[in-house]
């Protein structure tokens, strides 16, 4: 029996009672099964059956709507804490109100361990940490890593099997993603002739400048330039390549990058945190991925 029950409720717990389930009735978004919501259209009717549950059971009360109270609220039902589940549920409370340094120590390791299960899941998927997802999440950083050693014009061709409507979508996509790594290039002052994208229109505007001049006049002034001449810096960009060992290192060296944006909370735009952090489910995941490991490093050492 709830110990409310059990004792003369004094005014000032009363009181408390009363103003609490007051302020709690006014909350549009507060729950209530759905037997009891058609009673509860009103913030009147919401306060009575606050209030009933408070009075019969306090335990259920805090379950279900202790994490609307405040830090004065719960202090105020302390009175209650001499039964076990009451006093469970209201250190339970106080510690996500103001928890202490080792609840906080706690809580960090447990949400590092529910990300890291959360990304075994999005590596064994084999899309999230795709290099086309990668590049539309981080464009620019994809370019630095991997972009810059691939042929750009390969990304507008039209697709074996593709429609004609899909590939100017994607074509589309792809121009808006060219914009972003050329906007933060231009952010870093990289050289206009390094732009993503020079390495394809340069060499067009210098032809039909080259159209204009006259041959000899074309040689004197390239004799003169020498090796600074814009055509020049665009071969040099262009003719950036790596081995195909090479090429895995960077990709290993970006998936790396973009896990641990994941990891730290970076990825916020593209995924709901809360619901990994708070995701009990992958409490079991990362427990059987430990347990294995000490096995392997167990069995191992023998």
């Amino acid at each position: 029996m709830n110990p409310m029950m059990d004792q003369k409720k004094s005014p000032s717990i009363e009181q408390s009672m009363e103003s609490m389930s007051e302020r709690l009735s006014n909350l549009e978004t507060l729950y209530f099964p759905r037997a009891l919501q058609s009673a509860a259209t009103t913030p009147s009717d919401r306060k009575s059956l606050l209030l009933d549950l408070l009075s019969r059971d306090a335990a259920v009360f805090l379950e279900r709507y202790g994490s609307q109270l405040t830090s004065d609220e719960l202090n105020e039902l302390s009175v209650l804490n001499d039964d076990y589940e009451i006093n469970w549920h209201l250190n339970h409370l106080r510690s996500l109100i103001s928890p202490t340094a080792d609840e906080l120590k706690s809580k960090s390791a447990q949400i590092k361990n529910r990300r890291l299960a959360y990304m075994d899941k999005l590596v064994i998927a084999g899309h999230y940490f795709s290099e086309d997802a990668m590049r539309e999440r981080e464009p620019y950083l994809h370019h630095e890593y991997v972009g810059k050693f691939q042929d750009p014009s390969g990304r507008n061709m039209a697709r074996p099997g593709e429609k004609w409507s899909e590939t100017l979508m994607r074509r589309s996509e792809e121009a808006i993603l060219v914009a972003k790594i050329r906007g933060e290039q231009q952010r870093l002052g990289v050289a206009e002739c390094d732009w993503v994208g020079n390495e394809i229109e340069q060499p067009e505007e210098e032809e039909e400048e080259e159209e204009e001049e006259d041959e000899d006049e074309d040689e004197e002034e390239f004799g003169a330039v020498g090796s600074s001449h814009p055509s020049q810096a665009v071969v040099n960009k262009s003719a950036q390549t790596a081995t195909e060992e090479e090429m895995q290192d960077q990709m290993n060296q970006l998936t790396v990058i973009m896990q641990q944006k994941f990891l730290s909370g970076e990825d916020h735009q593209h995924l709901d945190y809360t619901k990994i952090d708070e995701d009990e489910t992958l409490d079991d995941c990362w427990q059987r991925g430990a347990n294995h490991d000490a096995e392997e490093k167990y069995f191992g050492t023998d």
